[in-house]
């Protein structure tokens, strides 16, 4: 859910405000710290994701134990979401907006333990594969409609896809556009888009049938986990405005947005025409919902705390409780039970450059004198989660845990075999540039990277940068950073999530996420060939194999935490849980009490 397109971590603590504070307790890799009084993601849930039936994809949603129809429920966020348009939102935040109107053909029905399962959302299943899952053909259901009452139709989803080749969409998932040509990055040299009037032969659409079937290029056994994605949304042939459908997207969701001022405020009401029926994910209590934008996180929490008026019927959208407030909250028998918290599913790690830094003895001695329990004292401690010793997050299918260099033992960091690794191939005193976004947290953090690099024989030179340009300098191919901040989720639970975009030679390019500039033929061909195997538990263990080999022999990466985060709302708010998919609010089953 990395980048301002959808999952990369960094997001999520930027908007907190540098603060890390997560859960009450959890150490080691338990995923433990359940805390609060809410069900919700408070385990790793996504290996366990379940594929659905036809019968599990008809609505309308379960009902929400207590819930009613009716009032507003207002949200609160220090920063407004960055896109609207569907196709342009590769952002958690953004994605968990986006549930209000946009609907895709799969999606999540979640439970209130945090369990999912992939049903068909506008589509009747979760897809037919044939031919090796080269073809997947879905059917929609009956009853979908637009906004104004139009059909929704086949050729909608179609157009949904082919306008991602449009130059003014840069901010997509790119799955999709890979598999449908082939071509890997250079995906689009296929096609020039629809706005010529030419489709994409690799999509047909039966609209008398309603199937629409896509002929991939490659194999995808989880293809339909892929399209479950804001970025493969239906758009309207007829209501598309190109660069100005991000500011007024048509909803096929329980809402539409009536009114919206950037960076302050955000109103959605009812949409007529949506048919709970035809949904097994939304619940759509609410009458609309109110966004404010602009609190800080402590301004925020103080209005949770104090409970009054309006803020009553509040939710924190994706605003973690502050580090200030935290004890607080937590030793408040009233407050904490308006608290809910959940396990985000992806790593925080930095990227070590292998263009810069191409000895591996180096890049081994950096992991093993990098300091995880300072930081993550400075985090919030153990609430700010567990010390990630491996690639894939404990809510990868299988994902096995490992620690090959001891980083468990002494989370500290062991500067004296570090340096002894330096002296013995003879890098005593090389010089190591760290890359990292100014916050207040990281630049406490920093102190203690220095030291322990310092300590351990390195000769380290501090580069705080602004967050808001953090990515264009981390991710430009001639960047002068030896080790960078950085983070990843997946887009689904399974490795090809975070193993490709990470660590394919593919990936590599201004604007890439591969910033390790990993590009190694083994791991490029481990990764297209675990990407065809069809068997989840099968393709698991391969994944699990290659995240072991690639931190044994290659070491691209040092790995630091698995993150939680905590939110609040307000006395008059029910249903308000954690949303395992996106780490934020899950706002489809939120309604306002009595």
């Amino acid at each position: 859910m990395a980048i301002s397109r959808r999952n990369l971590l960094i997001a999520s603590s930027l908007a907190a405000g540098g603060s890390l504070v997560l859960s009450a307790c959890s150490s080691g890799d338990s995923g433990g710290g359940k805390g609060g009084s809410h069900g919700g993601a408070t385990e790793y849930t996504g290996a366990n994701v379940k594929i659905g039936t036809a019968e599990d994809s008809a609505g309308p949603a379960a009902e929400v134990p207590g819930a009613k129809k009716g009032g507003t429920i207002y949200g609160v966020a220090e920063d407004d979401v960055s896109h609207m348009d569907p196709q342009r939102i590769y952002f958690a935040y953004n994605s968990s907006v986006a549930m209000l109107f946009a609907r895709a053909l799969t999606g999540y029905k979640t439970d209130m333990k945090g369990r999912q399962t992939l049903v068909g959302d506008l589509a009747t299943d979760t897809g037919k594969a044939t031919d090796g899952n080269k073809t997947w053909t879905f059917t929609l259901k009956d009853g979908l409609k637009w906004q104004d009452g139009s059909e929704l139709t086949v050729d909608d989803v179609r157009h949904g896809i082919e306008r991602l080749w449009a130059s003014f969409i840069t901010e997509s998932a790119t799955f999709v556009q890979m598999a449908l040509t082939g071509k890997g990055a250079k995906w689009r040299d296929a096609y020039e888009g629809p706005y010529k009037g030419k489709h994409l032969d690799s999509i047909v659409t039966d609209k008398a049938k309603k199937t629409i079937t896509f002929k991939l290029k490659e194999a995808r056994p989880d293809f339909n986990f892929t399209l479950a994605m804001s970025s493969y949304s239906p758009t309207p042939v007829k209501h598309d405005t190109k660069e100005k459908y991000d500011k007024a997207p048509f909803s096929c969701g329980p809402y539409i947005l009536k009114a919206r001022s950037i960076d302050k405020s955000m109103t959605f009401t009812r949409n007529k025409h949506w048919d709970a029926k035809t949904d097994p994910i939304r619940n759509g209590y609410p009458d609309g919902f109110e966004f404010e934008f602009g609190p800080t996180g402590l301004e925020s929490c103080d209005r949770f705390i104090a409970d009054q008026g309006n803020d009553k019927q509040m939710v924190a959208l994706y605003e973690n409780i502050p580090a200030e407030r935290m004890q607080k909250v937590l030793t408040t028998p009233d407050i904490k039970a308006r608290s809910f918290n959940g396990l985000s599913t992806g790593t925080y790690y930095f990227a070590i450059n292998m263009k810069r830094v191409p000895d591996l003895e180096v890049r081994k001695a950096l992991l093993i004198a990098w300091p995880l329990e300072q930081s993550r004292k400075i985090y919030g401690g153990t609430s700010a989660g567990d010390y990630a010793t491996t690639i894939l997050s404990p809510d990868i299918i299988g994902r096995e845990k490992f620690d090959l260099y001891g980083k468990l033992d002494k989370p500290q960091g062991d500067v004296k075999r570090a340096h002894e690794i330096l002296k013995k191939a003879g890098k005593l005193g090389t010089k190591i540039v760290y890359a990292f976004p100014r916050r207040p947290t990281y630049d406490k953090t920093k102190i203690v990277i220095e030291k322990n690099l310092r300590a351990a024989g390195f000769d380290p030179v501090i580069k705080p940068l602004n967050s808001t340009d953090f990515y264009d300098q981390a991710q430009r191919l001639d960047n002068k950073f030896d080790v960078m901040w950085f983070g990843w989720s997946p887009d689904w639970p399974t490795a090809y999530t975070m193993m490709q975009p990470l660590f394919d030679g593919d990936a590599i390019g201004d604007g890439q996420n591969n910033v390790s500039q990993v590009n190694i033929p083994w791991i490029n061909e481990a990764i297209k060939k675990n990407s065809v195997i069809s068997d989840p538990q099968e393709a698991g263990k391969a994944w699990a194999a290659l995240d072991k080999r690639i931190m044994k022999e290659v070491v691209p990466i040092i790995p630091e935490t698995f993150q939680r985060r905590w939110y609040l709302h307000g006395s008059k708010v029910g249903g308000a849980i954690h949303d395992p998919q996106f780490a934020a609010t899950l706002l489809s089953k939120v309604f306002v009490k009595a």
